[in-house]
């Protein structure tokens, strides 16, 4: 089993304004560690998702989707503390601004108490999105990443500066993941903000040369950049007419993880992949990301609809 690592919320989204301020809201399940877990179930992986999860109307709409998903409840921690809610607004290319309201709530809250044993069974961890930089869940988190060395973990930085604006914080805790991390994936637009001065490239390189077997960096839709060792993919995501490009990193995350995970060892898996495979694996993942941005929020694919698009673009 994969446990996937952080927040689960609502995303509400702005559809539409009336009189006098009104608002239309379209409110969708969300938040990136929950988007990967369902995306990973969705195709075929065995996952889990450990979060602070809401009693609230919220928690039990979040609960029974993920039931319904088949993302196992072993590491659910249910609270009474409510439900995180973000508003999002998309600019005219369809890319969203958040603003987040969870001062104190359920997945936030964590800490290293509260969460439980690891079983057996659990191969990798995944961690990312604003539960590595807001405490005290990230420090909890960071604790279990450095008691599960030895397993596979992943790491979406994700940076969401609307609820951490200290960069030098996102900073600091991406560190801390980095050092235990095998595959990292990270956004350019990340990088731009934690470190404005510097080339994504070089980055990559950089954070190759430490734990990390695998560094991918997504540049929307530009070319995915990735780094193994001495090896440079580069590979460029498919156009199709862009709805939103919410979730579009958590599915192409949750591909990666999907793949590796396929046997039950995906650090054996990964370190057997050769060029071919390592390409592979990153067009399937921008081919997933590109289905999701053709349609309204984080809508991830199941791999039926992943192997008929790839199907459908093969020359």
């Amino acid at each position: 089993m994969f446990v996937v690592c952080g927040e689960a919320l609502y995303d509400l989204f702005v559809t539409g304004e009336g009189a006098r301020g009104q608002a239309d809201i379209d409110a969708r399940p969300g938040g990136s560690p929950f988007n990967v877990s369902i995306g990973m179930a969705r195709q075929g992986a065995e996952a889990a998702l450990m979060t602070g999860l809401s009693t609230d109307a919220m928690g039990e709409r979040l609960a029974g989707i993920l039931d319904d998903e088949g993302v196992s409840p072993a590491y659910l921690m249910r609270t009474d503390r409510r439900t995180t809610l973000s508003l999002v607004d998309l600019d005219p290319s369809g890319s969203p601004a958040y603003a987040f309201y969870g001062n104190g709530s359920a997945d936030t809250s964590l800490t290293g108490d509260d969460l439980p044993p690891l079983g057996e069974d659990v191969t990798g961890l995944h961690f990312g999105s604003y539960s590595i930089a807001v405490q005290p869940v990230a420090d909890a988190f960071v604790r279990l990443a450095e008691r599960a060395r030895g397993l596979f973990v992943s790491l979406d930085p994700n940076v969401r500066p609307t609820i951490q604006p200290d960069m030098q914080v996102w900073r600091a805790w991406i560190d801390h993941f980095r050092e235990v991390a095998t595959l990292i994936k990270v956004s350019e637009e990340d990088l731009l903000l934690l470190y404005p001065d510097r080339d994504a490239a070089d980055i990559a390189r950089e954070w190759a040369g430490g734990a990390a077997e695998l560094v991918v960096v997504t540049r929307g839709g530009g070319a995915v950049l990735s780094v193994r060792g001495d090896e440079a993919f580069s590979v460029s995501p498919p156009q199709v007419e862009v709805v939103d490009t919410v979730g579009a990193g958590d599915t192409f995350q949750a591909t990666l993880l999907a793949a590796l995970t396929v046997e039950g060892d995906p650090a054996g898996t990964l370190r057997a992949m050769d060029s071919a495979a390592v390409e592979a694996l990153l067009t399937r993942a921008a081919m997933a990301a590109a289905i999701t941005c053709s349609r309204r929020g984080a809508e991830l694919p199941t791999t039926v609809e992943i192997d008929s698009f790839l199907e459908g673009r093969a020359p």
